[in-house]
C-alpha cells in the first residue's frame, strides 16, 4: 500500500512510525514532512495547505489511502477533494472539522445539545465585547473563534489584561481573521484531561487519556505554546469518569454532529476540564493532538492503519482498539525563546538511542546535515511499567537531543506523579 500523511511535525511522525509497523504498508509520503522524520517517510516538501498540489501528488503516486493530519488542511477540505477523486482518508471533511475550526460554532453545539461546558458569549462587534469584560468575572478566557496554533486562547486574570486580549483579538487582528469573532467564557477549574477517540460517525472508541503541559516553565508557568510535554495514562482520569464522558460528552458529541448533518469521522479530541461539578468540555480538535499523539500511539497494541481504515469504512465497532496497560512520557526540546523569537538553523545532533525514541516536529536537513528549523523541535518519548520509569527514562533519553540553546522543562509528569500518590 502507498500511504500519504499529511503534515510535517512531531504528531505526524509519531503516525508514520505507527503505521510502519502494518507489513501491508510498503511506501509512506508525508507532505510535507521534515529533515528529522526522511528515515521514515518518503518528505516531499509539499506543503499541507496547497490542496490542489496535495490532491494532484496523490493522483501521481497512486496513493491508496491518505492521513490528513493538521486542523488547516482539515478545516479547509482536504479530505473532501482527496475523497472525489476516490482516495478514501483518515479525517473529517471540512462540514466536521468546523468543530475546531470555529469556537462559535462549538460552543454553540454544545448548548444545544446539552453537553457540558463553561457558559459563555460569543462577539462579533469590540465595544460589545469590551462592554461584557467590565463586568464578566475575573479571571475569564478569551478565546479567537478561529485556529490559532493553540495560541488563541488567554485567560485574563485582570480586566485590563481582559480589555486588552479583546482590543489584541478584535482590533489589531493578533490571530488575523481567526479573532475577529471572540468567545468569552467562564473560567474552570480542575485537573485537565485530553482524552483522543476514533470515531466513524457512530461508534466510539477513545484513546488512553493523557495531560498535556501547554506553559513554557516548570511549575505552569509563563506563556502558552503548543506543548511542552505529556504523560499517559491521566492518572485523575478514571473509570468512572471515563464511563461519565462516554454517556454525557463522546456520544453526545458524535451524536449532535449527525443531527446537524455533519457526521464526523476521524480522530476527534475532547480537551476536558474535570470541575467540582463533573467533566466539561474546554476545547474540542478535529485531529490527533501534538504532543498527546507521541505518548498515546506508543501504547496502542491494536494496528493504526486497521483502526483507522475502520473509521472511514464505518467499521469501527467490530475492530478491536485495544492500548497497553504501561505508561508513557513525552518531554519536548525546543529553541531557546519559544514560543516568542528564536534561532533557526543551528546544527543538531542526536544519540542513535536517543533517536529511536523521538519525533521530530520542527527541523530540516541543510547540506545532508540536520539543523533546527522551529520553534518545538523534538519530543521524546519512553514506555515503562510506572509512570516514575517513563518520565526518567524520557529525560534520559533526551539529552541525546543536542543543539545550542536546547530548552525543556524540568517538571513534565510532576502533577501526575503527586496526584497518583
Amino acid at each position: 500500500m502507498n500511504i500519504m500523511v499529511v503534515g510535517g511535525g512531531g504528531r505526524e511522525h509519531a503516525i508514520i512510525r505507527s503505521l510502519k509497523k502494518n507489513p501491508a504498508v510498503t511506501t509512506i509520503y508525508a507532505l510535507p514532512g521534515n529533515g528529522g522524520m526522511a528515515e521514515d517517510a518518503v518528505c516531499t516538501g509539499i506543503s499541507a495547505t496547497d490542496i490542489q498540489a496535495i490532491s494532484a501528488f496523490a493522483k501521481e503516486n497512486a496513493i491508496d489511502y491518505a492521513v490528513v493530519a493538521p486542523d488547516d488542511p482539515l478545516v479547509m477540505g482536504c479530505v473532501d477533494t482527496l475523497e472525489a477523486q476516490g482516495i478514501p482518508c483518515f479525517g473529517p471533511r471540512a462540514n466536521a472539522a468546523i468543530i475546531e475550526g470555529s469556537k462559535a460554532f462549538a460552543k454553540n453545539l454544545m448548548k444545544k445539545y446539552n453537553i457540558p461546558t463553561a457558559s459563555y458569549e460569543v462577539f462579533t462587534e469590540l465595544d460589545k465585547a469590551l462592554d461584557y469584560v467590565k463586568s464578566a468575572p475575573i479571571p475569564t478566557v478569551i478565546k479567537a473563534d478561529g485556529l490559532a496554533l493553540g495560541k488563541g486562547v488567554i485567560i485574563a486574570q485582570t480586566r485590563q489584561e481582559a480589555e486588552e486580549a479583546v482590543t489584541d483579538m478584535m482590533a489589531n487582528a493578533k490571530f488575523g481573521a481567526s479573532g475577529s469573532t471572540v468567545v468569552i467564557e467562564e473560567f474552570l477549574t480542575g485537573p485537565e484531561v485530553s482524552v483522543l477517540a476514533f470515531t466513524d460517525g457512530k461508534c466510539v472508541k477513545p484513546m488512553v487519556s493523557s495531560m498535556d503541559h501547554k506553559r513554557i516553565g516548570d511549575n505552569d508557568t509563563g506563556l502558552n505554546t503548543g506543548g511542552m510535554g505529556t504523560v499517559a495514562p491521566n492518572p485523575y482520569y478514571t473509570e468512572e469518569i471515563a464511563r461519565q464522558c462516554m454517556e454525557e460528552i463522546f456520544l453526545p458529541t458524535v451524536n449532535a454532529m449527525n443531527a446537524e448533518g455533519r457526521t464526523f469521522k476521524g480522530c476527534l479530541y475532547f480537551g476536558l476540564m474535570l470541575t467540582p461539578n463533573g467533566p466539561k468540555v474546554i476545547e474540542y480538535n478535529c485531529r490527533f493532538g501534538d504532543p498527546e499523539t507521541q505518548v498515546v500511539l506508543p501504547l496502542l497494541e491494536s494496528d493504526l492503519l486497521t483502526v483507522m481504515q475502520a473509521t472511514t469504512n464505518g467499521t469501527l465497532s467490530d475492530t478491536e482498539v485495544v492500548f497497553s496497560k504501561k505508561h508513557a512520557c513525552c518531554v519536548i526540546t525546543a529553541s531557546a525563546g519559544y514560543p516568542l523569537s528564536y534561532q533557526k538553523g543551528l546544527p543538531m545532533t542526536m544519540t542513535e538511542e536517543a533517536k529511536a525514541h523521538t519525533y521530530v516536529a520542527g527541523a530540516k536537513l541543510s547540506e545532508g546535515k540536520l539543523v533546527t528549523s522551529g520553534g518545538r523541535v523534538t519530543g521524546t518519548t519512553a514506555v515503562a511499567d510506572t509512570l516514575e520509569d517513563a518520565v526518567k527514562e524520557a529525560y534520559r533519553l533526551a539529552q541525546g537531543v543536542c543543539f545550542e540553546g536546547a530548552y525543556r522543562r524540568s517538571d513534565i509528569g510532576r502533577r501526575a506523579l503527586q496526584a497518583k500518590n
